[in-house]
């Protein structure tokens, strides 16, 4: 079959580091073989290495569409989609503008979402941490971070921001 062709292809231009060949290769074994889930499965991690999120997106829902009883399909999709959340997140409160409460609660929803869908991905559990922090809600950013540094603890950048929040619920407690 062709499509097996064009994924040993793809796979073989990813050792290149030729991600937008592999992608390409991937896209023609999709065309040939559409109602492959592991063909979509294979193109959506892809597409997500590339930082292609919407197609990444994409393929994980055809993949699950057509292999529902399949969990990494499931756990791909689940992760895509968390990404998403934190990436909608990080376009409201980077604006450059002040973010009102009300959309620093809705970006909370967002984020406890992203949380949710894969509790594992730890930029959702920072993004939320920061977020609490804007809200002058310390103790649930402290809460969030430490979730964040449960999952990356070597990541001394954390310590620091855990530490600074800590000094901000002290402040504002004595304030």
């Amino acid at each position: 079959m062709k499509s097996e062709q064009f994924v040993r292809n793809a796979y073989y231009c990813i050792l290149q580091n030729d991600f937008e060949g592999a992608l390409q290769w991937f896209e023609a074994a999709v065309l040939e073989d559409p109602e492959s889930a592991e063909i979509h499965y294979r193109c959506s991690v892809t597409y997500a290495r590339s930082n292609r999120l919407e197609k990444a997106l994409e393929h994980a829902h055809k993949a699950c569409a057509l292999a529902p009883d399949k969990s990494e399909y499931l756990l791909n999709l689940q992760h895509l989609q968390s990404m998403k959340l934190v990436q909608d997140v990080k376009k409201i409160i980077d604006s450059g503008n002040a973010v009102p409460a009300s959309e620093l609660y809705q970006a909370v929803s967002m984020l406890k979402e992203a949380v949710r869908l894969d509790p594992l991905y730890g930029e959702a559990y920072i993004w939320l941490a920061l977020t609490y922090s804007q809200l002058n809600e310390h103790a649930l950013a402290i809460s969030s971070l430490k979730e964040a540094i449960a999952l990356q603890p070597q990541d001394h950048g954390l310590h620091d921001m855990l530490d600074q929040l800590k000094h901000r619920l002290s402040t504002y407690l004595h304030d």
